[in-house]
């Protein structure tokens, strides 16, 4: 089974220079798995040109589209990098259909890409079960310290479970809460399965329509480094094998310190 380690981070960049560069940084700092976007696009020439790039850190596809990257792709992809640099993080099905899409695009890579090589993007009980079955384990955004509690449980003890964490470097609870407000939060909201994840982890539609207090405060992690470092910390203490920071927006100075703090 991969072990992802205990520190991620992810970068939202379709540059290859400076998805490298950054790469090289994070691997000398000590990072345990560098997570590259999905998305709408197919990120797996980005991803190439990093592990090529880098010595030893694993590099993640956070998430791969199952509807728009062909499962040739991937599984040549894994035969072409060295063994252990690659990690195919899937989800996307967005039809009527989701998890046997899924199901079918996993029976396309089975014989070249292992279940160990493969995360998947999940929130709902069924999905973290098909992540327990045919992956590694899941990745999971937008999420509480509760949620991850729940979804270790059904996990169990041996698959992995990977959270991606918005970061804050903001004290101020105002200026904090509009930062994430700001950002992918209020276009995920109107994403059914994230709105559905949101109600059953305990918000209200209100929380939901309105981006509260209570939502923003519930899903992300602001503050302090301190006060950072202790949050995250919750998340690993909740079930957490690894916490994903967004390196996009976070202060420079804290790469080295997160990985000193938290690995």
């Amino acid at each position: 089974m991969t072990k992802l380690g205990a520190l991620g981070a992810a970068l939202n960049t379709a540059e290859t220079d400076v998805a490298l560069a950054t790469a090289v940084e994070l691997e000398e700092l000590g990072y345990d798995t560098l997570w590259l976007p999905g998305g709408q696009g197919n990120s797996l020439p980005l991803i190439a040109g990093v592990v090529h790039g880098t010595q030893r850190i694993p590099v993640a596809s956070g998430i791969l589209s199952v509807d728009r990257v062909p499962a040739a792709e991937v599984a040549q992809a894994y035969l072409d990098l060295p063994a252990g640099r690659f990690i195919a993080g899937l989800g996307g099905a967005h039809g009527p259909r989701p998890l046997a899409a899924l199901n079918d695009y996993l029976d396309e890579i089975e014989d070249v890409v292992p279940a160990s090589a493969r995360i998947l993007s999940a929130l709902g009980p069924k999905m973290l079960e098909l992540s327990r079955a045919r992956a590694a384990g899941a990745y999971p955004f937008l999420v509480t310290t509760d949620y991850v509690a729940s979804a270790r449980e059904l996990l169990g003890p041996d698959a992995q479970l990977a959270v991606l964490l918005t970061v804050v470097a903001e004290t101020d609870a105002a200026a904090a809460r509009e930062a994430v407000r700001g950002g992918s939060l209020r276009f995920l909201a109107g994403v059914p399965g994230y709105a559905n994840n949101f109600r059953r982890m305990g918000f209200t539609d209100a929380d939901v329509a309105d981006l509260s207090d209570r939502l923003v405060d519930g899903v992300t992690v602001w503050g302090d480094f301190d006060a950072v470092v202790a949050r995250l910390r919750e998340y690993r203490a909740a079930g957490a094998d690894q916490v994903v920071v967004q390196l996009d927006g976070l202060p420079r100075e804290w790469r080295a310190r997160l990985a000193e703090a938290l690995r």
